[in-house]
């Protein structure tokens, strides 16, 4: 079963949410850091997944988990 994922990346002269294969991206946002947010908000209505990060360049930043998502390198410390 393939990982529910969305990926922000740089769009015009902001950045946008985008589903692997869509033909359309799923919402657009000024700053990374608006985009990051709406795909938290988006995964976490779908169910959880993975936020894919990507730089101004193209290339992965970071990734991150949305619960309840399966994240395959938990945090080793439990605050």
């Amino acid at each position: 079963m393939p990982r529910n994922e969305r990926h922000v990346v740089p769009h015009g002269n902001g950045w946008a949410i985008r589903k692997p294969g869509a033909d359309r991206v799923s919402d657009t946002a000024a700053t990374q850091r608006g985009a990051i947010d709406r795909a938290r908000e988006i995964l976490t209505n779908d169910g959880g997944g993975e936020i894919v990060i990507h730089r101004p360049d193209g290339t992965i930043r970071d990734s991150d988990t949305v619960p309840p998502g399966n994240d395959p390198n938990p945090p080793r410390d439990r605050r």
